[in-house]
């Protein structure tokens, strides 16, 4: 059995391959999804695996382009059932790339429903090998302004280098 590395469970809302890459290190583990602070029932199925190009104008007129993966949980419990090997997600992930084009670099989307409550868009936090499983807890994905994040990362980033800066004193003003 591979030991999975759990150094960079701090991330959240990785990429479709950064999830394959982490499954592909315990593929015999169960694969527990946990969102709203419950674990999906082990009868959960993935029933659909959906590649998205979108093109939009953002609320400051910026054209916007990108690539999103869809992955449906459907949140039943089934007699019998345990929860899916991480293999055997990554089987069907596999299986649908013989057909659909999925960039594994692409924005990872989770839906969530239990097929009565709507469904929820989550995002998916690095895995974590624990108590014999891998968890991977789902984030609700937030709205957000495009201009207004790009406007704070310009900010971080100007800070960041302000602060390792022998000259700060001419630089942030």
């Amino acid at each position: 059995m591979n030991m999975i590395d759990n150094t960079h469970s701090d991330r959240t809302d990785i990429t479709l391959g950064q999830l394959l890459d982490r499954i592909a290190d315990a593929p015999e583990l169960p694969l527990v999804f946990t969102y709203d602070g419950k674990p999906v029932k082990p009868g959960y199925h993935v029933t659909e695996v959906k590649a998205g190009q979108f093109a939009a104008l953002d609320c400051g007129a910026n054209p916007e382009a990108w690539s999103e993966i869809f992955v449906q949980l459907w949140d039943i419990e089934e007699d019998g059932r345990t929860h899916m090997e991480a293999g055997k997600f990554g089987f069907i992930v596999r299986k649908v790339s013989e057909h659909v084009r999925l960039d594994g670099s692409a924005k990872l989307t989770f839906e969530v429903s239990d097929g009565v409550r709507p469904m929820q868009l989550f995002c998916a936090n690095d895995p974590v090998a624990e108590d014999g499983a891998l968890h991977v807890a789902l984030t609700p994905r937030p709205a957000s302004c495009k201009p207004r994040d790009r406007w704070l990362a310009e900010q971080s980033t100007k800070e960041a280098s302000c602060l390792g800066s022998s000259t700060s004193s001419k630089c942030c003003a």
